[in-house]
């Protein structure tokens, strides 16, 4: 029994330095750069000496692949906590679901470069940390499908859709909200194309 004990309270003493190191790691990442990411910045800012890193990170890809899956792993809690509240109608909820996306992609430019851009040479995520963004998009291709959007290249077209504005939105407008104000008007472009009625009032009478 002491054992276990004792076991259960070095485990969770072991998580609790991972989750230290990569707090460490994310404020680094947003104050420098993802790429300009170190060993030794990450270990000062935990009191440790770089080498000591490697009793819970491989290497560095390591940390970048354990960030990975934590920035996956917060949107799908945050989709899990807003799903039920989406509306019904196929028009308005696609907007919420992009709404979502947009909002949580620009709120961090470190996070939303690591989870959809190649901005690390040679880094591939583990299918262990993939595996969150995997059921992200399952989940998104199902309620799709309930709305009668099965076909592959509309639902690329409207994941598209909507990076494409994040991305104008960091590169040309970081912190404000010009390529926000458009997203609306995207996505009901993307159901015009589709054939998706407006449903509100409002709408209607645009």
């Amino acid at each position: 029994m002491l054992g276990e004990a004792t076991a259960d309270w070095q485990s969770k003493r072991r998580e609790a330095a991972r989750q230290e190191i990569l707090s460490a790691a994310w404020a680094v990442a947003r104050e420098n750069g993802l790429a300009a990411l170190t060993l030794r910045e990450v270990a000062a800012r935990v009191g440790m000496r770089a080498p000591s890193l490697y009793s819970h990170f491989a290497s560095k890809h390591a940390i970048y692949d354990a960030m990975f899956g934590q920035a996956w792993t917060e949107y799908e809690e945050l989709v899990e906590r807003t799903e039920p509240d989406a509306p019904g109608d196929p028009r308005p909820t696609l907007k919420r679901f992009a709404r979502r996306y947009f909002d949580f992609s620009v709120a961090d430019l470190a996070r939303h470069q690591l989870m959809n851009l190649r901005t690390i040479p040679d880094f591939a995520p583990s299918a262990e940390s993939y595996a969150p963004a995997v059921r992200v998009l399952e989940g998104l291709r199902a309620r799709m499908a309930a709305m009668g959007i099965t076909d592959d290249a509309d639902i690329d077209l409207y994941t598209a859709l909507v990076a494409g504005l994040v991305d104008q939105q960091w590169a040309n407008d970081p912190g404000g909200d010009r390529w926000a104000r458009l997203l609306d008007r995207a996505v009901d472009m993307y159901a015009d194309e589709l054939g998706i009625p407006r449903t509100d009032d409002t709408e209607e009478s645009r």
